[in-house]
């Protein structure tokens, strides 16, 4: 098929499409050169701003904050946020953790308990194995090329990029779900052969249920089992899951698992299950937790920003899908998807990560609809969806213009270059898609977030000091005439602050409080936030110190305008 674009007149989008097919070739000459493609896109897409984005509350800092206080502490079976046990998740991410920042700590990083990026280590693993073990499952329902084309889709996505830089365990648990499902896609699609399932498969399958326990207790089982059961259902027979050895992998999971479970059980007299079962988990399923409700059907919306630039394409496989959903290949895919699509939108908690998952099902079905002609330009509405490609990075260049501007005053100039190229990368996606070459297209649109994720995340987001709330304030205490001073704060209490200044930050509940916290001697330091100043003023007399510092920002957390003065004395 020829086009204008790419045939008769010759320019940027038939450039821009070769340069990305080339790209293709190279991926399928060989494992080995699919793999370090793969892990070079990933490294392009993940570490910029890696070390300079901020702790983001409030759930990175109050991971990395509970591993810190393991290495402060010595103890690595309960889990603490200051006093406060944080029995939400089991250990595995804060081992991880903890040994990163050991690690780091030995080899002599400055100042490496309060290095953020040390503790971010392990989801970046996560991200990357994601990508990795994507194309490894990818393999099992396609050809090398288009493999590698899925896995390039899974990391050029925006949520696994964003998790990628985060201290959470999100990442581990995508990377140990793709395993997973890609041992157990195997065990499915030769269920009729006569051989055994190879070792290592049957490894892979039985680890990554493992590990995923003791990172997120019960969500890769949750995969795995919903989709075996459906599978089950649908051949009316599950002696298909026999080939994965079932009796001897749940032995080697309880050997991997039970050893810190019991210990946890003996530590906590049985609170860890009261917290993480009974109230996380059974609280998210009867109730919105946090105030992150949302109604069935948004993460078939949210979808298309989080899962950019593959979910256009995904949403125009469904007609594919559903054509051939008797296919074994087909089959696998929909019930990785689709029974745990939707468990998250039935409950009312919702959080765009959480179907992050089955992200790598859905880019293995988007190409494999392209590349069997079920998605192209001439179906209804195609291109109108596949305008969803540049829309997103347009979309989020306005709107990060319009953040800076109303937040700091100020265009984020140094971003803004890329980010304009990476929205006209996009269009030329869409241009491809539009002249017949759908697989192009997507290859395009990997080219376009590899311009996008640097662009927000390592030029644009350091020029956001509104967001730098806690480190703006860490760097008054910093700043002090006298070492290692007391600190405490009032209204403001986000975790990042906890993490920067210290797990003794005290917590202060009245300007009284805080204006005795000044008094008691030695090196002091308070925070008080602005909704508190008056009552602060008032405890001091009415005139309260001269402030030795003060911070105007944003706080993401709250979504609201924060501002907190810092008054100190020294000896």
């Amino acid at each position: 098929m020829t086009s204008l674009a790419a045939g008769r007149r010759p320019g940027r989008a038939a450039s821009v499409g070769l340069f990305a097919e080339r790209l293709l070739d190279l991926g399928a000459r060989s494992h080995g050169a699919a793999c370090a493609l793969l892990v070079v896109l990933s490294l392009i897409c993940f570490l910029p701003g890696f070390a300079s984005l901020q702790p983001m509350d409030r759930d990175e800092p109050r991971f990395a904050q509970a591993s810190k206080q393991m290495l402060e502490s010595g103890e690595f079976v309960d889990i603490r946020f200051q006093g406060e046990a944080r029995h939400k998740k089991p250990v595995g991410i804060y081992w991880a953790q903890s040994a990163v920042v050991a690690a780091g700590e030995a080899l002599g990083v400055p100042g490496a308990r309060t290095a953020i990026w040390l503790y971010r280590i392990p989801s970046l693993i996560g991200a990357v194995a994601t990508v990795l073990l994507g194309y490894w499952a990818a393999l099992a329902f396609l050809p090398r090329r288009q493999a590698f084309l899925a896995a390039a889709l899974v990391g050029a996505s925006v949520m696994l990029s964003a998790e990628a830089r985060l201290a959470k365990t999100d990442a581990l648990l995508t990377a140990c779900a793709v395993a997973a499902m890609g041992a157990l896609a195997r065990a499915w699609l030769t269920r009729a052969a006569t051989v055994r399932l190879p070792t290592a498969t049957i490894l892979a399958f039985w680890l990554a249920v493992a590990l995923g326990i003791l990172v997120k207790g019960p969500m890769v089982p949750m995969f795995a089992g919903l989709a075996a059961l459906g599978l089950s259902i649908f051949t009316r027979s599950g002696a298909w899951l026999k080939r994965l050895r079932p009796g001897l992998g749940l032995i080697l999971v309880l050997v991997l698992v039970a050893p810190w479970f019991v210990a946890i059980t003996l530590k906590s007299g049985g609170a860890f299950y009261g917290e993480a079962v009974g109230h996380d988990m059974l609280g998210k399923v009867g109730t919105a937790q946090t105030q992150h409700w949302a109604p069935p059907g948004t993460y078939l919306l949210v979808i298309f920003a989080t899962f950019w630039p593959a979910a256009a394409f995904a949403a125009m496989a469904i007609p594919f899908a559903w054509a051939n959903r008797r296919e074994d290949g087909v089959a696998f895919l929909v019930a990785w998807v689709l029974p745990s699509w939707l468990v998250f939108e039935a409950v009312p908690t919702k959080l765009p990560h959480y179907v992050l998952p089955l992200c790598t099902a859905l880019a293995i079905l988007a190409v494999m609809a392209v590349a069997r002609g079920a998605v192209h330009r001439d179906r209804p509405g195609a291109r109108l969806v596949a305008l969803l490609v540049p829309f997103i990075p347009a979309g989020l260049t306005v709107g990060l213009c319009l953040a800076a501007w109303r937040l700091d005053g100020a265009i984020p100039w140094a971003g803004l270059p890329l980010l304009l190229a990476a929205s006209a990368v996009a269009f030329l996606a869409w241009r491809a898609f539009a002249d017949g070459f759908p697989e192009r297209s997507l290859a395009v649109a990997v080219l376009a977030s590899l311009l996008l994720s640097p662009a927000v995340f390592g030029l644009t987001q350091p020029a956001l000091p509104a967001l730098k709330v806690s480190p703006r304030l860490a760097a008054i205490r910093d700043g002090l005439p006298c070492r290692n001073p007391t600190v405490g704060t009032l209204g403001y209490r986000e975790p990042s602050l906890v993490f920067l200044i210290g797990t003794d930050l005290a917590m202060l509940d009245s300007g009284e409080e805080a204006a005795g916290f000044l008094r008691r001697g030695g090196c002091r330091l308070v925070y008080v936030e602005d909704r508190f100043a008056k009552a602060f003023a008032d405890a001091e007399g009415g005139t309260p110190p001269q402030p030795v510092g003060r911070v105007t920002g944003f706080n993401i957390n709250g979504g609201k305008p924060v501002g907190l003065s810092a008054y100190a004395v020294t000896p």
